[in-house]
Formats: C-alpha cells, sequence, structure tokens
C-alpha cells in the first residue's frame, strides 16, 4: 500500500515536472528578457549641468546629488553664520 502510494507520487512529480510537447516547453521559455527596460516614457533626463533651470528633466541619480549638496551647504552656512566662528585671540590681544 505504502509503496503504491510512493510510486504513485513519484509519477506525479515526474509528470508534473517534465512537459509533454514542444508546445508546452516553448510556453515556459521567457520570451523578452530585459528588453522591455529600453521602452521609455515620458521625456528623455538629461544631466543637470546640461539644464541646470529644469530639475524636472535631470537623471534621478543628480538630482537627488544636487539635492544633499544643497542642504549641506545651506546646514553648514547656517552653522557657520549662527555660531559666530572661531575668533583667533591674538588678534584681539594685540590690539588691546
Amino acid at each position: 500500500m505504502a509503496s503504491t502510494l510512493a510510486a504513485r507520487q513519484a509519477a506525479n512529480l515526474l509528470r508534473l515536472s517534465t512537459p509533454r510537447s514542444a508546445s508546452q516547453a516553448a510556453s515556459l521559455i521567457q520570451r523578452r528578457g530585459l528588453a522591455g527596460a529600453a521602452d521609455h516614457h515620458g521625456p528623455a533626463k538629461v544631466d543637470f549641468w546640461k539644464d541646470p533651470m529644469s530639475p524636472s528633466r535631470w537623471k534621478e541619480e543628480h538630482f537627488v546629488i544636487v539635492s544633499l549638496s544643497g542642504w549641506g551647504l545651506l546646514i553648514y552656512g547656517g552653522y557657520k553664520m549662527f555660531s559666530g566662528g572661531k575668533k583667533d585671540e591674538k588678534l584681539v590681544q594685540a590690539i588691546n
């Protein structure tokens, strides 16, 4: 009983894993691959230095780099402005 059940399960697995005809094998083959990645939707993206006044046309990675650089400069400039900078004590002593 157990041996016939095991034989049936093995036959079912074998039947499911191998295609019966060429048409069934052809349906399992991937047709397009990565060809769909070349289809562009919308306007073409450009480097930020080619069109600096249109951020909507920039490539995504260029937009991220420019945005992060701008925020970094803004934060650093604010820090320098509100911290007063480092004063030279030798210059202050020489004047007095």
